[in-house]
């Protein structure tokens, strides 16, 4: 019995396997196209960007635009992407810091300054993060080279007056600390050009010797308990930075415009309920960040589009406990919450001036007014 030999054409195999192929892409864009048109699919991804703000600690009046979820707004993105920056610029800075001249101390376990740094009075900066070190020793009036106190997220209780010894001194952040008062004497830094006594808390004023500090251009004095600008501000003749948010503001001074330089202005969550016509004298000024919650009044040329200034409207409604135990592990204090929200805040401020590019008219973001 002879075999059977049985013989394929194969051009007849590809042409079938090739239509097979093509049926089955066909299929597949026919089903992505049906998603993409698909509510579902546009619920989900609303969804899980929700999850996300919430795991965050991110409010959700910030996300949310007249009750729609905003998905556009990549604010976590760019949140996570500046903090990548920022230890890109911290591991530089670390770098430059390797020097004589700069003292770094940092971690839980120091709860007193070293005995050895009195004697090194040499040194123009002192970098002091995350202790346990509540008091800064009078001897630091011994460093007449000091440039630079960077000293935030200790457990500093008060300066020395002596601090107002340091006539170079150019940089002073003492921020999320437990300060209850400034020293007038830092009144006598006359060279001083940032202050940042943010995130104590407890700080209901300056002193008024602080008015002759004439060289400050950044003062940030949010996340404490003033009521009113303070007066010595007022005096800061070449400001051109006021962070006063996360306070008890109920008005603004009708003197205001005295802050001729003055370009940012931060006032969110306060307890404005109007803002006063001498703003539009502050001609530099070219962003005004506000929370929107109590106002019921504004000078409506704050709305013209020939005055310089961006308008950003945020709600700030506080996050419920129970909304997300992921909130609880992230804030699990009222000093973090804040930082959070500082945080928070550059990131929407640096993605604003990001779309310096698109059109003028579209630059502006209205107030959001809940009357």
């Amino acid at each position: 019995m002879g075999h059977k030999v049985v013989v394929f054409d194969i051009s007849a195999v590809r042409a079938l396997w090739e239509t097979r192929v093509k049926k089955h892409k066909a299929r597949q864009k026919k089903e992505e196209e049906r998603l993409e048109k698909s509510a579902l699919e546009k619920i989900k991804e609303e969804w899980n960007f929700v999850a996300e703000c919430r795991r965050k600690g991110v409010p959700q009046a910030t996300y949310c635009k007249n009750g729609f979820v905003d998905t556009s707004v990549k604010l976590l993105e760019k949140l996570e992407r500046n903090t990548l920056v920022r230890q890109g610029v911290l591991a530089k800075d670390r770098d430059k810091r390797s020097s004589p001249f700069v003292f770094e101390l940092s971690g839980e376990h120091w709860t007193e300054l070293p005995d050895s740094l009195k004697e090194q009075t040499h040194l123009k900066e002192w970098h002091i993060h995350s202790t346990l070190i509540q008091i800064i020793p009078a001897y630091i009036e011994l460093f007449q080279a000091m440039r630079i106190l960077d000293l935030p997220k200790n457990q500093i209780s008060r300066l020395p007056a002596e601090i107002g010894r340091l006539k170079n001194l150019k940089e002073l952040n003492v921020s999320f600390n437990h300060l209850t008062n400034i020293p007038p004497e830092l009144g006598d830094c006359e060279n001083l050009e940032r202050l940042d006594c943010s995130g104590n808390l407890e700080l209901t004023e300056l002193p008024f010797e602080l008015s002759n500090l004439k060289q400050v251009t950044f003062v940030d004095i949010s996340a404490n308990k003033f009521s009113s600008v303070p007066i010595c501000v007022l005096r800061m003749c070449n400001l051109q930075c006021l962070d006063i948010s996360s306070n008890n503001l109920t008005d603004l001074p009708q003197d205001i415009d005295r802050l001729e330089e003055l370009q940012s202005f931060l006032l969110y969550k306060n307890k404005l309920t109007y803002l006063p016509q001498a703003l539009l004298n502050l001609k530099k000024l070219t962003l005004l960040v506000v929370s929107g919650d109590h106002l019921v009044e504004l000078p409506t040329a704050l709305c013209d589009s020939s005055t310089p200034l961006k308008f950003i409207s945020l709600l700030d409604n506080p996050i419920e406990k129970t909304q997300s135990e992921d909130v609880d592990e992230i804030l699990e204090s009222e000093q973090e919450r804040q930082h959070f929200d500082k945080e928070f805040m550059k990131a929407y401020i640096e993605d604003l001036k990001e779309r310096e590019s698109v059109p003028s008219y579209t630059t502006k973001v209205s107030f959001s007014l809940q009357l």
